[in-house]
């Protein structure tokens, strides 16, 4: 799809001509007249589309006054002998240093050549063209301010260009930093970045600007932001289904969409040759070429980054669908155990969070819990759910769990920390636990918490070989092992939301499951 610019629509009244910016031509001189016959030779004038505003001053202070207030003046023609013989060279030279506007072009009129010959006036002046006032005819000056304004725009346009690019590089980093549950506020902000980018450079030329973002989810445009006329506010909707319908079309057909209004620009979000949105922007005033040609980089790189973070979820959903077959082949060999495993998740996860872990941290521990057991699925079935205690010898067999675990996961490093719970949550804080008679800090944290919320499980749950503990029997033996099975920090976190009431649903569950199978 190509970036579309729709011009007015003269069947439609409703829709207002976008308004041109004119030029801004500042005529310096202390003669009256000559700035009168300026103004006259230069009336109706015209280029690129737009018109010519004149505004003038009688002296080199009354310019710089005007120059302060009006920076996007884009051409001056200045007397050299005003209020002082070199007023006009030393108006040039605040232009260019004390302001630094190297943008503007500076053309040297003077009715005196000899107060100022042209061949010192150009080598030491960063002007642009130098005339005698005699020669500037009518049509040598439509000449003179024309090629001036070509020279200025095109120099506008490599600025544009160049801060254009710069903002694109200095956004690009946010524009790749999505997350799952922020991309509403990720689009929001793609948009007011590029309504912002717009108005880089053009001063007052983007005054107002609307716009709208969507993408298609199946066969579904879904908006995802809107500003101003377009925002998701009363008495927007039916604008905002129209540009849907409108764009959606010329989406889906790679046609131009019709109708839009004018000002009007709609650019596809596209990767890959697939177009899956687009973002619409309606300004005030008309967009240049240079202007949809940058915002279409942006809109390209942000499609590239959508398009990253689709592949990062179907990888993680990958990750996850791995972890949760594997969850179940222990919980089918083991069923014993009913919900143990997706409660041992979710305490594991509200554990690490009370302990100060970051929410993506706490999310990594609570998934690899899922698998501590996997381990299980090489025990035999007669030692796994043996009703009675177990012999020393069978006992032996049912400590060779977490190794097994560890020999089952070991061949993927995206399950290292899954691999790590598996073979280190028998371990106990004061040592002597196994595979490896681990203690302290020498233990991963995430086995440490694991090893608590295990146990608490497992002692609120009926097992084969016991009957389900109260809530409170089990609380006094996490107490009791503090410091011997288990970290004290950590049954100290688990204490706290036990008592503020964080783990009621959790041990509810526990209890219900407990009910159906007594």
């Amino acid at each position: 799809m190509k970036i579309v610019r729709k011009l007015p629509d003269a069947n439609r009244p409703d829709v207002a001509k976008p308004r041109v910016t004119p030029w801004k031509l500042l005529v310096v001189d202390d003669e009256p007249d000559v700035r009168q016959l300026t103004a006259l030779n230069l009336r109706g004038f015209e280029f690129a589309g737009r018109p010519l505003t004149l505004i003038d001053a009688g002296s080199a202070a009354d310019a710089q006054t005007l120059l302060r207030e009006q920076p996007d003046i884009a051409l001056a023609l200045i007397d050299v002998v005003m209020e002082t013989d070199d007023a006009g060279l030393n108006l040039v030279a605040f232009i260019r240093n004390e302001l630094g506007n190297a943008m503007m072009r500076l053309v040297i009129r003077t009715g005196q050549p000899g107060m100022a010959p042209e061949r010192y006036v150009i080598d030491n002046f960063d002007i642009d063209d130098y005339k005698d006032k005699t020669e500037l005819t009518a049509q040598k000056l439509y000449t003179t301010v024309r090629s001036a304004l070509k020279s200025y725009r095109d120099l506008e346009t490599i600025a544009i260009n160049r801060n254009g690019l710069r903002h694109i590089l200095d956004v690009t980093p946010d524009l790749y930093n999505l997350e799952r549950h922020q991309l509403e506020d990720y689009f929001r902000g793609l948009l007011l970045q590029i309504i912002g980018f717009c108005k880089l450079g053009h001063s007052a030329l983007i005054s107002t600007m609307d716009g709208l973002v969507a993408t298609l989810e199946g066969e579904r445009i879904c908006i995802r932001a809107g500003t101003g006329d377009l925002d998701d506010v009363p008495g927007n909707e039916a604008r905002r289904r129209e540009i849907v319908e409108l764009c959606s079309q010329a989406m889906l057909t790679r046609k131009a969409p019709g109708k839009l209004r004018s000002g009007s620009m709609a650019v596809p979000l596209r990767t890959n040759d697939k177009t899956f949105g687009f973002i619409y922007l309606e300004a005030g005033e008309c967009l240049s070429a240079v202007d949809g040609e940058l915002i279409q980089i942006m809109a390209n790189q942000c499609a590239a980054a959508i398009h990253n973070f689709h592949l990062h979820c179907s990888l993680e959903k990958s990750y996850d669908e791995a972890i949760d077959m594997l969850g179940e082949v222990a919980e089918f060999k083991d069923n014993t155990t009913g919900h143990h495993i997706h409660r041992i998740q979710e305490y594991t996860r509200r554990l690490a969070l009370e302990l100060g872990l970051d929410k993506e941290t706490a999310a990594a521990c609570a998934q690899a819990s899922r698998l501590h057991d996997v381990g299980k699925v090489g025990i035999p079935d007669d030692i796994l759910m043996k009703p009675g205690a177990l012999t020393s010898h069978e006992f032996a067999v049912m400590q060779t769990h977490p190794r097994i675990g560890e020999a089952i996961l070991i061949h993927s490093s995206l399950l290292a920390l899954a691999r790590s719970v598996a073979l280190t949550h028998h371990e106990r804080w004061s040592g002597g636990g196994y595979p490896e008679g681990l203690k302290g800090e020498d233990i991963p944290l995430e086995s440490r918490i694991v090893a608590v919320v295990d146990v608490f499980d497992a002692l609120t749950s009926v097992r084969p070989y016991k009957e389900a503990w109260e809530p409170e029997r089990a609380v006094e033996q996490l107490r009791k092992d503090a410091g011997i099975h288990f970290e004290p920090r950590v049954v100290d976190a688990f204490l706290r939301l036990y008592q503020n009431g964080a783990l009621d649903d959790l041990i509810a569950s526990a209890q219900s499951e407990n009910a159906i199978r007594f």
